[in-house]
């Protein structure tokens, strides 16, 4: 999470949607980068307004807007699934290592979920709302915005990019994940 509080803006790092290579970037020009524990790092819109708005916004006397990225839901489940796969995670309880993204994704869908299956949801991580919600993979609007915003030029760098791996997901599946899971995907339509 970024706060620029002379911008009066503050972004919140949606995890597997490219906010590392944002804070890369800014953080240097930040008021305030907060990049662990994940906890923090990856709050959430009611959390940030829970317990940090009072803090950073002077108890509402100096509001920030809020700002996010949202990455298309198959697409950002996709990542996770590339992500617990790599070796460094080989054995442990959240690997997807032998699993296909089918199987992951009929996992993700399950009540309980297993535990490499855990990633939680964009719907949840951004309600309540925020300022300005931008699409994964809509660099150039987001980069204009905070360009605007900020009042410098912004490089970025791709950074933390999961390893390939297949991501077929079975019609059948796909249509499952879209009914279960609506508000990631109205949420997404619903990005200008």
């Amino acid at each position: 999470m970024l706060i620029f509080w002379k911008a009066r803006l503050a972004i919140l790092a949606v995890p597997k949607t490219g906010t590392t290579a944002l804070e890369l970037a800014l953080a240097p020009h930040a008021d305030a980068a907060i990049l662990n524990p994940p906890g923090l790092k990856h709050c959430t819109v009611k959390k940030y307004r829970r317990e940090l708005a009072g803090f950073f916004e002077q108890k509402g006397k100096r509001p920030l807007e809020l700002l996010a990225v949202m990455r298309e839901p198959v697409s950002w489940l996709g990542s996770w699934y590339r992500y617990r796969s790599r070796p460094g995670l080989s054995g442990q309880p959240n690997s997807t290592a032998g699993i296909s993204f089918d199987s992951f994704v009929a996992s993700y869908l399950a009540d309980p979920q297993p535990p490499f299956a855990r990633v939680g949801s964009q719907a949840q991580f951004l309600d309540g709302g925020v300022d300005h919600l931008f699409r994964h993979g809509d660099t150039d609007g987001l980069l204009r915005f905070l360009e605007g915003r900020i009042g410098m030029k912004i490089d970025l760098e791709k950074t933390n990019v999961s390893p390939g791996g297949d991501l077929d997901l079975s019609d059948e599946m796909h249509s499952r994940l879209k009914s279960e899971r609506i508000k990631d995907f109205d949420i997404w339509d619903g990005i200008g």
